[in-house]
């Protein structure tokens, strides 16, 4: 079979973290009887977007270990429901004292594929992530599972075409992106950029189409302080097509994403093919 039946949760997180996680858990009891064998929550779905301020210490008392209590539930849900779960992303303490934002693969037999921590890390005006969390330094995975060769990035992560590419050099056929993005009231920050949601699924489905993978990307709903999350989830397609969106509420978004159509695509298209890696130093340099 190369059919993943793929659902985003798009969900609020405004609650308590055993609120938000129940409401979790509810969906992907939904999304399993729907038929997914892919489940995707958002980013840090645990609570509410705390990054908005820049000295939150009460943020820190919610971190988790990894693994730790909320993997555990969601590698349990992962077996009950016999999908593959990218359990959207939580606020991670290390061992070694660092705050990561990480996001973990559960298997359908209960067991972590791995985990991810997310590489690029935003500071802007109620983006205050570098006050949160270190750089990533899993670096781009690609995990190999029964619902297809799945590379989970973070939010901010979608803005860098490095990535995407890098993801998909290593085999990814499903790129996912768990993600916390609004708008921003227009009392703190005046919008100069125009349709922030419309430049957003733009560059995504750029890398769906550049790259010929499936591309999805999850969001969470509500308005939390001064950042109106606009929801907006879509899967894009290897040929840069929208195959399904979400509007501003909570929703289950499903799409059939036939696997195949990526090596059939990139054959057809050949960018990887005809790539020239000798003359992009000035990317590194």
């Amino acid at each position: 079979m190369t059919i993943t039946r793929l659902a985003l949760i798009q969900m609020r997180c405004d609650g308590k973290p055993q609120d938000n996680l129940d409401r979790a858990l509810n969906a992907i009891t939904e999304a399993a009887r729907g038929g997914a064998n892919l489940v995707v929550l958002p980013e840090l779905f645990l609570g509410p977007y705390f990054c908005q301020r820049p000295d939150d210490a009460s943020a820190f008392l919610v971190a988790e270990t990894v693994p730790g209590p909320t993997t555990h539930s969601l590698g349990l849900a992962a077996e009950r429901h016999r999908v593959t779960l990218v359990g959207g992303s939580i606020f991670e303490k290390a061992p070694d004292g660092k705050f990561y934002n990480t996001a973990g693969v559960y298997l359908p037999d209960g067991t972590t594929a791995g985990h991810y921590r997310k590489t690029h890390i935003p500071e802007d005006v109620l983006y205050h992530e570098q006050h949160y969390f270190t750089p990533g330094d899993t670096g781009i995975r690609v995990f190999d599972t029964p619902a297809g060769k799945v590379a989970p990035l973070i939010c901010y992560d979608q803005w860098y075409p490095e990535a995407a590419r890098i993801a998909t050099l290593r085999g990814a056929e499903i790129l996912v992106y768990p993600t916390a993005i609004g708008v921003i009231d227009e009392t703190v920050e005046n919008n100069i950029t125009g349709d922030w949601e419309q430049m957003w699924r733009n560059a995504q489905v750029g890398h769906a189409a550049v790259n010929n993978v499936f591309v999805a990307a999850v969001n969470r709903v509500g308005k939390e302080g001064a950042i109106t999350f606009w929801g907006g989830s879509f899967v894009a397609s290897p040929a840069g097509s929208v195959m399904v969106k979400g509007d501003h509420h909570e929703a289950i978004l499903y799409a059939d994403c036939d696997r195949a159509r990526v090596p059939a695509l990139q054959g057809a298209w050949r960018f990887l093919a005809n790539r020239r890696p000798e003359t992009y130093r000035t990317l590194v340099d």
